[in-house]
């Protein structure tokens, strides 16, 4: 008979909705569901089992397969594409750290991409070195605030003290 599923789910009833409770994601508790449904009888076939899930039957069928192959934990394995290489390796930024952690620091973001490209050989947009320098590392440069050459340090220094 065609929708009928051939499968023997291992676990039992109680161990599912255990299972289920223990999921920390949504696709996990989808996946235990689907095996609880069929577990339990609430849903005959796979396809009354996506409808009540409000998955594709042939989705379904995918997770039923993986657990076919290598049980709860594959079922659930969820695959996470690599991504993008970053534009500044790991060890690239912990130098970048460590130098803006020093009193001289950087006089502009620029100078920060000179010197990633002259020191570490890692060429940097400028962009890229602004987000990774303000925001991820949350670090300012080193530029001191411009102080007036009519500005006396004999009174600088005395008001210093009576503060």
């Amino acid at each position: 008979m065609a929708g009928v599923y051939k499968l023997e789910i291992k676990e039992s009833q109680a161990e599912l909705k255990q299972l289920l409770g223990a999921q920390a994601t949504a696709t996990g508790k989808e996946r235990m569901q689907l095996l609880y449904l069929l577990k339990t009888g609430q849903a005959a076939t796979v396809q009354t089992a996506a409808q009540l899930l409000g998955r594709h039957r042939v989705t379904a069928q995918e997770w039923l397969r993986r657990y076919r192959v290598g049980g709860i934990e594959s079922m659930l394995e969820v695959k996470v594409p690599p991504g993008r290489t970053r534009a500044i390796p790991d060890w690239a930024e912990k130098a970048l750290a460590k130098r803006l952690q020093e009193p001289e620091g950087f006089e502009s973001y620029g100078e920060i991409q000179e010197w990633l490209e002259a020191k570490l050989g890692v060429v940097a947009a400028y962009k890229t070195v602004h987000k990774l320098v303000y925001y991820h590392l949350a670090s300012s440069l080193k530029v001191p605030r411009p102080v007036s050459v009519e500005q006396s340090t004999e009174q600088l220094s005395a008001f210093k003290k009576t503060r």
